[in-house]
């Protein structure tokens, strides 16, 4: 009994690797991509992520996207004809990146990729090398295209967007490392409350308050759009889609917080307010 229990590795990944069918070394961590069978020795994970783990790694890979979308829109101007190329660009960036991390990532050269069942692997790795690899792209190509076709701007405005990513970068590095675990659970509630707010800023900003408004310009149907493909996203990862037939009626309630918004905006708005407020009414 002694021999046996000496034998068996302590704790849920600690175990013995197995090096040309033999047993080597004593019990220590598995190496990277590996994990414990029942008889407590390493094997290679041979799982594919699942619908949640997919949706998560989007939601991160969406993440620096928007924001370079955020910061191009910011600092380009209503009048600059670069911001169009901008996001372009910064969009073929986040996907040049998130493709190259897929195909280094085990197993190389393939778009698949492994993960253990109950484990981090590759989740949280490969995030931080999808952000290393969107900031190389934007610092080759970002600034001459900006240098070149920005010239509605100043010298100092028109790489106002890139520094913005020097700084959002490493805010995001940080935030992967430390509360990775946080954002895999919290990542759909994150961008339904996110996604509602922007929308509801924009609109306000805009001034929109009716249907007439918000068709005005075709810019502002793009948000809108945008901002329901994010609301049907953060659904999708909260349901999960284990049951279809319930869950797929609830991508019905995408239009709602913009259909409350339209028909309510005139029933808030402050000079109204304040002009019924004079009157006594």
């Amino acid at each position: 009994m002694a021999v046996a229990m000496s034998s068996t590795c302590p704790g849920l990944y600690c175990g013995r690797t197995n090096i040309n069918d033999s047993l080597e070394g004593e019990c220590g961590v598995c190496p990277r991509g590996q994990r414990t069978n029942f008889e407590k020795i390493c094997e290679k994970c041979t799982g594919s992520p699942e619908l949640y783990d997919w949706l998560y790694l989007g939601f991160m890979a969406m993440l620096p996207l928007v924001l370079h979308w955020f910061f191009i829109e910011w600092y380009s101007g209503k009048k600059s004809s670069s911001a169009l190329f901008q996001h372009i660009t910064a969009l073929f960036e986040c996907t040049a990146a998130a493709i190259v991390t897929l195909l280094l990532n085990d197993p190389v050269g393939s778009l698949y990729i492994r993960s253990c069942e109950e484990a981090v692997f590759p989740l949280y790795t490969i995030v931080l090398i999808y952000y290393a690899f969107c900031l190389v792209f934007m610092m080759l190509l970002r600034p001459l295209l900006v240098k070149k076709i920005a010239c509605g701007l100043g010298k100092t405005d028109r790489f106002k967007s890139i520094y913005a990513a020097l700084y959002f970068f490493p805010i995001l590095t940080v935030l992967q490392a430390v509360g990775g675990g946080l954002l895999y659970y919290a990542f759909p509630y994150i961008i339904l409350v996110l996604s509602l707010v922007t929308l509801a800023v924009y609109m306000s900003a805009s001034e929109i308050q009716s249907f007439k408004n918000l068709v005005a310009k075709k810019k502002r149907l793009v948000v809108l759009f945008s901002h329901w493909l994010l609301h049907a996203y953060g659904i999708i990862s909260i349901s999960r889609l284990d049951k279809l037939g319930q869950d797929l009626p609830l991508l019905a309630l995408v239009p709602g917080p913009a259909l409350f918004y339209l028909l309510t905006a005139r029933f808030t708005e402050p000079n109204r307010i304040l002009s019924e407020g004079g009157n006594g009414h």
